[in-house]
């Protein structure tokens, strides 16, 4: 309307004669129906074909300078690198941040303990002691309650991420992701707790921890474990659904090592890497000698193949969705990654980035670095807390 009046206004108004009325009827009609520039249609322009769901991005550190449009297949930059066709992992820039949107991440989180707190993991007002003593009275083996609690968060836990794309649909992104942390965190916790209550429970299989280095080489597989978590557990305002939850298609960083990072993650962080290979050294050994020192326990082992096979099978599920999701441009992005650690990059389908190690240069894996040796010394703190549980 705006627009319209200051076309009516701009026009030079009709010359009136003194005594003569202007003829207007008998006006050729006007070459173009409409003078306005927004109801004008345009002609429909060729669409080359590209990448459906294609998002480039700028990986900062990467090299890679930002492109308008969709990215097709085979494309490079100025420097022959290929241009992403997912998104940036663990980018993060304070002038982007809001205010507002991080106090209210504090005021939800602090919400969500305190009713964990009271709802679940208080014996005096919550129910989780109830839902573990349903769990634990189906056996009195530890293994197989432990393996039942495993199995329980991971039905739960892809079940839901599953049902994801239809939940939204009726829900809402932000109301599902309640529904889904709503359901999975105490499933979480209760697993977790019962873990560390009962890691020393069972069959006592190997001892190793008088071994000089052990302990230095869990430390440091534990530690390393951490850069490898999904790209997606740092999008703390999604997972808190302050922003909007997405599902996101990423490409930069640990993904270039590993396309699925949470599966070396558990590996490494439940020390099941170590146990498995000290597992079998030790059984070779007692063969040969009969004789070697025994500790290592059976619950940590279901635990561990638990964990394990629950990351495996979200690997195979993540994939599926993200094909679904982002058809073609997701199967290039599986081209030039892999599942196994560095066989992409070894065999010449992932072509690492001159300044790559950028990529790892970010606040969010320095708030890990914090976080990890602040969770180490804060070891004593965490056990007590636990044991004080009736789980």
């Amino acid at each position: 309307m705006a627009s319209q009046l200051r076309l009516h206004l701009a026009a030079t108004p009709p010359l009136l004669l003194p005594h003569r009325r202007p003829h207007l009827r008998h006006l050729p009609p006007p070459l173009c129906p409409t003078l306005n520039p927004i109801r004008a249609r345009l002609p429909a322009l060729p669409v080359p074909r590209v990448l459906s769901h294609a998002r480039p991005v700028r990986a900062v550190g990467g090299g890679i300078e930002p492109k308008e449009g969709v990215v097709a297949e085979g494309e490079e930059d100025s420097v022959g690198e290929p241009l992403l066709v997912g998104e940036d992992s663990a980018a993060f820039e304070l002038k982007d941040q809001s205010v507002a949107s991080w106090a209210y991440f504090a005021v939800i989180l602090t919400a969500v303990l305190v009713g964990l707190n009271v709802l679940w993991i208080d014996p005096g007002t919550g129910v989780g002691t109830k839902f573990l003593d349903a769990v634990a009275s189906v056996s009195d083996s530890h293994e197989v309650v432990m393996l039942l609690l495993t199995i329980i968060f991971a039905v739960v836990h892809s079940g839901m991420a599953s049902l994801r794309e239809s939940g939204e649909k009726i829900v809402g992104e932000r109301a599902y992701r309640v529904l889904f942390a709503g359901i999975s965190l105490p499933l979480a916790v209760t697993t977790i707790v019962y873990f560390i209550n009962h890691r020393y429970d069972g069959i006592q299989l190997w001892q190793v921890q008088g071994i000089t280095g052990i302990h230095e080489l869990v430390w440091i597989s534990s530690f390393i474990s951490f850069f490898f978590l999904y790209p997606s557990t740092f999008n703390l305002l999604e997972v808190a659904a302050v922003d909007k939850p997405k599902l996101h298609m990423w490409e930069t960083g640990i993904m270039r090592i590993t396309r699925h990072p949470q599966v070396i993650s558990s590996i490494k962080y439940v020390e099941a890497f170590s146990m498995i290979a000290l597992l079998f050294l030790m059984t070779t050994y007692r063969l040969l000698t009969h004789n070697y020192p025994v500790d290592g326990w059976s619950v940590a082992v279901v635990a561990s193949v638990g964990l394990i096979s629950h990351h495996l099978f979200g690997a195979w599920n993540g994939d599926r969705r993200l094909v679904s999701r982002y058809g073609e441009a997701f199967e290039v992005l599986q081209k030039r990654t892999s599942v196994v650690p560095f066989a992409a990059i070894l065999d010449g389908r992932q072509k690492l980035p001159k300044d790559y190690h950028k990529e790892f240069f970010r606040l969010p894996y320095v708030a890990i670095t914090i976080l990890t040796l602040g969770s180490y010394f804060a070891h004593p703190l965490m056990q007590a807390s636990s044991y004080q549980l009736p789980w």
